[in-house]
């Protein structure tokens, strides 16, 4: 009997063990979860995965290129088989993506992209660009084509700073009416956006715009206009399509934002993963998403992270 018992025990652990063994999990690499709209990311990235049948873990690389080192070290350690991946810096982060390569685990970008067209498996980027040359577009109407102002922009080292700036002045440089008196990094942070436009603000109090790389920082740079009393003398244009500054188009308070689609790119990227490990090999090395520009006029077509009823 006990011989029995004891054959049982073994036949069940060796089932189990193969069970793990073919397993694939999908890790999600987040370069940072201190903003709303990146956890809206990584969240809808886990939830399509796990909805796909995969085992999910959401890493926080808090805009850290070491620690997100470091977070693909324990992925490939741990036995995922998988990358969701949203960058840190576009040309610190390429050889993350290719430590994952070298060992076999296919790496999908997500919304930030690497400067290579060989590490990643694919890339799913909002076209920020183009979205930025329809907010400049916007943004030169709204000055009525004179007037100074100040552009926030992104980290430096994220593509998404450079190629949402470039589209807005692809447009905005045209009108020798509109002056930019300071350009100035704040990270995508909206504490640090506050604190850049409350120093700049003491030096050119007389701006009719704020142009921001994104929604967190538009609405620091709302909170330092509120703070200096010139909330309704200054229009602030943001890019993402967070909760925030939605609600605040609504409420009159931010003129415009770009709304990017996160599901969208969250959903593709599982699903490419899942398609790889069915056996697919020959995806898009950039696969871009259209960025839609939302103003109070249009509002009510939009929701958080989105389009209602998307």
């Amino acid at each position: 009997m006990l011989l029995v018992i004891l054959f049982t025990v073994l036949v069940v652990n060796s089932c189990q063990s193969k069970k793990n063994v073919g397993r694939k999990k999908v890790a999600i690499i987040v370069s940072t979860l201190n903003n709303p709209w990146f956890v809206f990311l990584g969240e809808n990235a886990a939830a399509k995965a796990k909805q796909l049948g995969y085992e999910t873990k959401i890493f926080d690389s808090q805009n850290n290129t070491a620690l997100e080192t470091d977070h693909f070290e324990n992925a490939i350690a741990s036995g995922y088989t998988a990358i969701l991946f949203n960058p840190t810096d576009a040309d610190g982060s390429v050889s993350n993506v290719l430590k994952a390569k070298e060992v076999g685990v296919p790496v999908f970008c997500m919304d930030r992209e690497v400067n290579s067209t060989e590490a990643a498996t694919s890339q799913i980027l909002s076209d920020s660009y183009s979205g930025c040359v329809a907010l400049g577009k916007y943004f030169v109407r709204q000055l009525d084509k004179k007037g100074k102002y100040v552009e926030l922009l992104g980290l430096v080292g994220d593509n998404n700073t450079w190629n949402r700036s470039k589209g807005f002045h692809e447009v905005v440089d045209n009108y020798p009416g509109l002056k930019m008196v300071a350009q100035q990094s704040a990270d995508f942070d909206r504490n640090k956006a506050m604190e850049v436009l409350e120093s700049i603000l003491q030096a050119h109090g007389d701006i009719s715009g704020v142009f921001c790389g994104n929604d967190a920082m538009a609405m620091g740079a709302y909170q330092a206009l509120v703070a200096a009393g010139k909330d309704k003398t200054v229009k602030v244009f943001g890019f993402d399509g967070a909760e925030d500054v939605i609600n605040a188009i609504a409420d009159g308070k931010v003129s415009a934002t770009g709304m990017q689609f996160p599901k969208v790119m969250a959903y593709t990227a599982a699903g490419f993963a899942d398609e790889y490990f069915k056996g697919r090999r020959d995806f898009p090395k950039k696969m871009p998403v259209a960025v839609e520009m939302v103003t109070k006029e249009k509002i009510k077509d939009y929701t958080a992270y989105g389009k209602k009823n998307q």
